[in-house]
């Protein structure tokens, strides 16, 4: 591909991402979640573990605190920025690990077949027998709870995903004529697998990957709803539902907001990933 329609196709997936109003919504709320996360240390207005008893369970916009406080009179909108930091690190660590992992397994498979590929697929059919999040919560029994393991258990769950989804991409790269052409003028296995086949998988992969990260923030909350993830007095959003949960009779902001907090970010990634996967695919270019 020459500069001309490299800079042509990059035009029109532009075009076609900000002719999408849902994903671009979706973008601005990534892009939000984002900053927050990165820059908590700034914008939390309070250390999030400081306790005052005397204000606990406070209703929002009451004593200076603008979304109230927890059970154990901590600023909510605290420990909601620096939750943000820990739900968002640990869904893009584990989203890597499994990315790396998984992708790494299914492009090889893909590209070599015969005995590695069924190896491959067998074990992925093995974890994919398992319920998800059962599969999790059973690895984190074996490696104990805390923020590390919960990232290893949630990538583990999802190496099936990425592995099947570059699999089936490389499958139908590795038949083009393209690939054909240069491996008749001599190009090696490690040439064609990683500039022709690796370089087309890459828009697979980042829709891949955005869609997975909600999956990610939904099956760490869960996580550490349950206490097998991150380890109080960490601030983190599956957290302060699980503590939230008691008084959502007498002061339901304190599950609400964590709640609504997941329920948004999620909905962003889903757009963002359903934005580029319009974009992306030159199937939609009309």
């Amino acid at each position: 591909m020459d500069r001309k329609s490299f800079v042509r196709t990059r035009s029109g997936v532009y075009r076609r991402f900000y002719k999408n109003r849902l994903s671009f919504v979706g973008g601005i709320i990534v892009l939000f979640a984002l900053i927050v996360a990165i820059f908590a240390p700034w914008l939390a207005p309070q250390d999030p573990n400081q306790t005052d008893t005397r204000l606990r369970l406070s209703p929002p916009r009451t004593h200076n605190y603008l979304l109230g406080t927890d059970e154990f009179g901590r600023d909510m909108l605290s420990r909601l920025i620096w939750g943000a930091r820990t739900t968002l690190l640990v869904a893009f660590l584990a989203t890597l690990m499994a990315l790396i992992v998984g992708g790494l397994l299914g492009l090889l498979s893909g590209f070599f077949m015969g005995w590695f590929d069924i190896l491959v697929m067998r074990l992925i059919d093995i974890l994919m027998s398992f319920p998800y999040f059962m599969l999790a919560i059973a690895v984190i029994a074996a490696l104990g709870p805390g923020l590390f393991n919960g990232m290893i258990a949630i990538a583990i769950v999802n190496v099936p995903f990425f592995t099947r989804i570059i699999r089936g991409v490389v499958l139908s790269l590795r038949e083009m004529d393209y690939v054909e052409a240069v491996k008749v003028l001599g190009a090696g296995n490690f040439r064609v697998l990683i500039h022709h086949i690796l370089l087309n998988c890459i828009p697979s992969i980042v829709v891949a990957t955005t869609l997975n990260i909600g999956w990610m923030i939904t099956a760490a909350a869960g996580l550490n709803f349950l206490g097998l993830g991150v380890q109080p007095p960490t601030a983190d959003w599956g957290t302060m539902i699980a503590y939230g949960r008691q008084y959502l009779v007498v002061a339901p902001h304190v599950a609400v907001i964590p709640g609504l907090a997941i329920f948004l970010t999620v909905l962003g990634f889903n757009l963002l990933g359903d934005g580029l996967r319009d974009a992306l695919d030159p199937r939609l270019k009309t």
